[in-house]
């Protein structure tokens, strides 16, 4: 069987410089990278995920947990997050829970994780609590929880939202609704808070009848949408939490015979690949999910590495509002 000292020989390095480069540590040039590279493809060499554990003295398994794998959104985070995690010698493991109690702790403990991505985490959560007794290093991922701080990688919603809200207005849009996300989330109370704050600046109030909050998926969206139209008065435009809700909403329309956006208007946020389509054309709030991604891992393995960085980091991303078919002159 081909060893990393077979690799190190052919290559004319040490045997710890094949598992620093091969881990693509930044601490080796690209030429010994390259170099180290060639010699394992020749040779058929694949890093052993057991030995490098033993080496390194811990589990190289770190788990993304997350509540509901239909949703689309972390579809599209979970390859870029593997491939990062991968590209710094770690294999990504998903949790799914429906609830953040006790059992996703003694899970990741049981299991030897390293460290985890908490992508679920509610405000008053207790699972940052007890990962923070159990000591196992973890990061927010588009969620953070009130009273536990630890490195997180967060959207900033105002940038895009200023510029959607400025098209809202040029569109004649005063009766406007809403399908914000959870209230228990960050995620849902920072989007719910910029966006009432930039529309009241407009002379817009959002009338609390015009407003329902739920989970960030499809069932959501439809069923709040549904509510909506059988109003006397509905809105004329609805902004959702995400994309995934607003899917939902324009099914909602779908079926009630409500053209979208000759007599609704829908609005998403996230910008998944899905908004795009020629079928869907949604206007949404864009960033850089990919990156973000990315970097929640970046951040993971970067705490997991050197465990003495003792203040939490934030990483936050900007956004843009992306307008596309869905959005149009209000409805008389």
């Amino acid at each position: 069987m081909v060893t990393s000292r077979d690799v190190a020989r052919l290559a004319g390095v040490s045997q710890p410089t094949v598992s620093r480069a091969l881990r693509d540590d930044p601490k080796v040039s690209e030429a010994t990278k390259r170099q180290v590279r060639e010699a394992a493809a020749a040779l058929g060499y694949a890093p052993n995920a057991i030995g490098r554990a033993l080496s390194l003295g811990r589990s190289t398994r770190v788990g993304l947990v997350v509540t509901d794998l239909r949703n689309q959104f972390y579809t599209y985070v979970i390859a870029p997050m593997h491939h990062e995690l991968a590209r710094a010698g770690y294999e990504l493991v998903l949790i799914t829970e429906t609830s953040e109690s006790g059992p996703v702790t003694e899970h990741v403990v049981a299991n030897g994780l390293s460290g985890v991505v908490l992508a679920t985490t509610t405000t008053d959560s207790i699972l940052p609590v007890r990962l923070g007794d159990r000591g196992v290093p973890f990061v927010y991922f588009n969620r953070t929880a009130r009273n536990v701080p630890a490195d997180s990688v967060v959207v900033d919603p105002e940038p895009g939202m200023t510029a959607l809200v400025k098209d809202i207005v040029a569109q004649g849009h005063t009766r406007v609704g809403a399908v914000f996300g959870a209230e228990d989330t960050s995620t849902g109370q920072v989007r719910e808070v910029v966006l009432r704050r930039l529309l009241l600046d407009q002379g817009i109030v959002l009338a609390e009848r015009n407003v329902r909050h739920g989970p960030f998926d499809l069932e959501a969206g439809y069923g709040s949408t549904l509510q909506l139209l059988d109003q006397p008065e509905p809105p004329t435009l609805i902004i959702c939490a995400n994309d995934v809700v607003a899917i939902g909403a324009l099914n909602a329309a779908a079926e009630r015979g409500v053209t979208v956006p000759s007599d609704l208007s829908v609005v998403g946020f996230d910008d998944l690949p899905i908004a795009g389509f020629a079928m869907v054309q949604l206007s949404t709030i864009a960033y850089d999910l990919d990156a973000m991604s990315r970097e929640a891992a970046r951040l993971l393995v970067s705490r997991i590495e050197d465990p003495g960085v003792e203040e939490a980091r934030s990483v936050v991303f900007p956004t843009s509002y992306v307008g596309r078919s869905t959005l149009g002159p209000a409805a008389s």
